[in-house]
């Protein structure tokens, strides 16, 4: 298996209008030959888990810069494991509190990934978990 196989959805959910970092993160993604599909800005909960779904993708990237992380990773994992794809993991990115990391790992969040990051360091966790879940299939 290759990289250029991974599917990764990039998703902006909640109102959180800064969108720089995620399109950095699809760009990067993209360069390291996976494929990404951006959702842009607005998405609920529900849309990211169905664009999930739809989109058959290994791996969920989430850029949250609201401080809304609290409510809308939960939710979304919720979602992607009420429609049967908890075997994707999600990966968080964004303005995320120290103090919040335990939250959103117990909620399910595989990776939490804050500015600072290098576009190395995320590509390669990225395409360690979604080899990961290719390999469970």
């Amino acid at each position: 298996m290759t990289e250029s196989h991974l599917r990764v959805l990039v998703a902006k959910p909640g109102l959180d209008g800064h969108d720089r970092g995620a399109k950095v993160v699809a760009r990067a993604l993209r360069d390291a030959g996976m494929e990404v599909i951006y959702t842009g800005l607005h998405q609920t909960p529900e849309m990211v888990a169905n664009a999930a779904i739809q989109e058959d993708v290994d791996v969920v990237g989430l850029s949250i810069m609201s401080g809304a992380h609290g409510h809308l990773v939960p939710e979304i994992i919720r979602i992607l494991k009420e429609k049967g794809a908890e075997d994707i993991p999600v990966v968080l990115g964004g303005i995320i509190p120290q103090d919040d990391f335990e939250a959103m790992r117990t909620a399910g969040v595989a990776e939490i990934l804050t500015p600072g990051t290098s576009l190395t360091d995320l590509v390669d966790k990225v395409r360690r978990l979604g080899e990961a879940k290719r390999k469970a299939e």
